[in-house]
């Protein structure tokens, strides 16, 4: 191939920070490419001995458990490491990466890797059709549209590839969801663009990541307990915008989205968009008369708007997926795709189970599972969309608080149902902003729980009410994930129907 790219990463000393799927995907990449890898784990399960089993046959050796001196495998910089590169869970303070720096190591994480080989992927891809052979120039590398934000990343960034998709456009929703995103870089499909969603851990890692054009849909509080604060937090999201060539799109509703397009360094002519549920100015996206519209890539933006799609063709409409959807339209017209491949995008777009899906109506009451809003953005955001509600909420709160969040949604309630770890935090907010709101406290955390959650809403709920679970807390207090948990919601559900059938 002959790619300076590819001979930079031969004999490269490489430790890989976590045996998960993203450190598997960047430690048979970066071996594949003739580095001497070797990845750390403190587990030492069952699962982490055999992943370390398939690695071996690759020439790459797995250090898990702890080592023979006694120290944590995941803790010690292995001798001679030239580069470190971590899952995006392990946080900043880990020993790993405090004696990486007393040792002047670099750590990225496996985005970063991944925009560094793109131009490899090239390469490879070219190498393989016989194109390199042939003399044929080199393809430039997928730009990237790149989604971020508290919440609605993983809806925005499937929607925009809807869009691309019905655009005609080579394309897929990659980074924090789907198909590690080194093995897209360096796979076979050639592609157009690519929808990526990165989470604020991934960007942490990213300092050379440069975006043809990004948002950062919202910002609040999530993850504390791993970025320190909320400024650090914040910083990380605004990492998206450094670099963007054509458009940075912020939430007009949220100021903070804004400020971190003003504070980032884009190149020259890059514009700052912005996307409002209510009528958009020029160099906007948002929303009249039940139309979107565009009044950013049009011509006589002053003057002239554009009309993109109907707020029905958003599945589910509810506020703030009508948002994802503009911010998706946004990225995709700053790429050039027309009005009519918008519409048609969102049409053809179903979100993921557990976001706002709808289980079943029993009684004349709605059952709604947005087991996926893990935060109080998230939650508030969901029932926002409904009146009156029964909710179901509860779990590990990950540092935070739910005064502002009961504050806002109080008027709402018909009743709570708490469940989890950190349930009391919720309660204790509930009886100073909504000491009305009837509220039943389930201690039990057996598997058996959510049945019994979801039997008190009904007995609190009425015809026309929504039951609605939007636990605004992680699950992993008493399941695998939040899958798992609107799997067990959707299951009590139809228990329920069954019962009163």
């Amino acid at each position: 191939m002959g790619s300076r790219q590819v001979t930079a990463w031969q004999g490269k000393n490489i430790t890989v920070a976590g045996l998960g799927v993203s450190g598997i995907s960047a430690a048979r990449a970066l071996a594949g490419l003739g580095a001497r890898v070797t990845v750390v784990d403190n587990g030492d399960g069952d699962a982490h001995r055999a992943r370390a089993a398939e690695l071996a046959q690759q020439g790459i050796e797995v250090r898990l458990g702890h080592l023979d001196g006694g120290a944590p495998a995941g803790e010690v910089l292995p001798e001679g490491t030239d580069l470190v590169v971590t899952s995006p869970g392990w946080k900043p303070d880990s020993p790993l990466f405090a004696a990486a720096a007393a040792a002047g190591v670099d750590v990225v994480g496996d985005v970063e890797i991944a925009w560094l080989l793109r131009e490899v992927g090239e390469d490879l891809r070219a190498a393989r059709s016989g194109e390199a052979a042939a003399g044929a120039s080199r393809r430039e590398p997928a730009p990237w549209l790149a989604i971020t934000g508290t919440n609605g990343k993983t809806t925005t960034t499937q929607m925009l590839a809807s869009i691309l998709k019905a655009a005609g456009l080579r394309t897929a929703a990659v980074g924090n969801i789907g198909t590690p995103i080194i093995d897209v870089v360096l796979g076979e499909e050639q592609y157009d663009v690519l929808a990526v969603e990165l989470s604020s851990y991934q960007l942490h890692w990213a300092p050379s990541l440069r975006a043809h054009s990004a948002v950062v849909l919202n910002l609040a509080p999530d993850h504390l307990d791993w970025h320190g604060s909320m400024e650090a937090y914040a910083a990380d999201k605004g990492r998206i915008y450094e670099g963007n060539r054509v458009a940075c799109v912020y939430n007009v509703a949220d100021p903070a989205t804004e400020a971190l397009v003003v504070e980032a360094d884009v190149e020259e002519g890059c514009r700052a968009i912005g996307f409002t549920l209510g009528a958009p100015g020029p160099s906007m996206l948002g929303v009249v008369d039940g139309i979107l519209v565009d009044r950013a890539f049009v011509e006589n933006r002053q003057k002239n708007a554009q009309e993109l799609a109907e707020v029905k063709d958003v599945n589910p409409p509810a506020p703030h997926n009508i948002a994802n959807a503009l911010a998706a339209a946004a990225l995709a017209r700053a790429f050039g795709v027309e009005p009519r491949a918008v519409r048609d995008g969102l049409r053809n777009f179903r979100p993921d189970a557990h976001r706002v899906a709808h289980v079943d109506e029993v009684g004349g009451v709605t059952y709604i599972d947005d087991s996926k809003a893990t935060n109080t953005h998230a939650a508030e955001a969901s029932l926002a969309a409904f009146e009156p509600v029964v909710w179901i909420a509860g779990g590990l709160a990950k540092g935070a608080t739910f005064d502002e969040l009961v504050q806002k949604s109080a008027k709402r309630l018909r009743g709570v149902v708490l469940i989890g770890a950190d349930r009391a935090l919720i309660a204790d907010a509930l009886a100073r902003h909504a000491p009305e709101v009837p509220v039943v406290d389930l201690e039990r955390t057996d598997t058996g729980a959510m049945l019994a959650a979801v039997r008190e809403a009904a007995r609190m709920a009425e015809p026309g009410d929504t039951v609605l679970l939007a636990p605004a807390c992680a699950s992993m207090d008493m399941f695998a994930n939040y899958n798992k948990r609107g799997d067990a919601f959707a299951d009590a559900v139809r228990e329920l129907a069954a019962e009163s059938a």
